[in-house]
């Protein structure tokens, strides 16, 4: 089950799991904002998988690709 956190709740939560981070919650909002941490919105919050940012954090997540544009559809 995935473990949906806010930037806040998630920051502090992996702050307990790791005391001497160097990971801000600055740099956890950029890393969000930027896609590079899959996230959705809800209300004006980010909502994240706190399991996503230890995956992203050991350097093993995939590249998220945003959509833009018009896209090709495949048949």
């Amino acid at each position: 089950m995935p473990r949906i956190r806010t930037i806040d709740k998630g920051y502090q939560e992996y702050r307990e799991t790791d005391p001497n981070t160097s990971l801000t919650k600055t740099a956890l909002r950029r890393l969000i904002i930027t896609h590079k941490i899959p996230s959705f919105m809800v209300g004006g919050k980010y909502l994240f998988d706190l399991d996503v940012l230890e995956t992203y954090l050991q350097g093993s997540i995939p590249k998220v690709e945003t959509a833009s544009g018009i896209r090709e559809i495949k048949l």
